[in-house]
């Protein structure tokens, strides 16, 4: 289980990366340099989507039963994970891991760069 301090430490740990509130009170956006990577809603709290490759999104739909295609986003692009432990802790933060480097590759280079320099130099979670 992962609660929503740490997923909030955890998602906060990378480069790059701001928790805004641009929808409501509520829902918790994680974004690196202006782009979205996870969105977890605290006043339901128990879920977080993530963005992913829509291969793998079928992939770890199929693998997992609990995980659904993105509420409230694009089906194809997006997943809602339970982190209610019935996908491994460290599965949902290697997906996690996994949407922020997703959207790092569709920055402008420089930026891109830029990051991808901090990351080198910073050991992240």
């Amino acid at each position: 289980m992962i609660t929503q301090e740490e997923l909030s430490a955890y998602c906060l740990s990378k480069p790059y990366t701001t928790e805004e509130l641009p929808f409501d009170e509520v829902t918790l956006v994680y974004k690196v340099a202006g782009k979205i990577f996870a969105i977890a809603p605290s006043d339901a709290w128990g879920v977080v989507n993530i963005k992913c490759d829509p291969d793998i999104a079928l992939e770890r739909r199929a693998e997992y039963e609990s995980v659904q295609p993105g509420y409230h986003m694009n089906k194809k692009h997006w997943i809602t994970v339970p982190l209610d432990g019935s996908v491994p802790r460290a599965l949902v933060l290697e997906w996690i891991e996994d949407s922020y480097t997703l959207i790092i590759g569709s920055l402008p280079k420089a930026k891109r760069l830029e990051i991808q320099a901090l990351m080198e130099e910073k050991p992240h979670c």
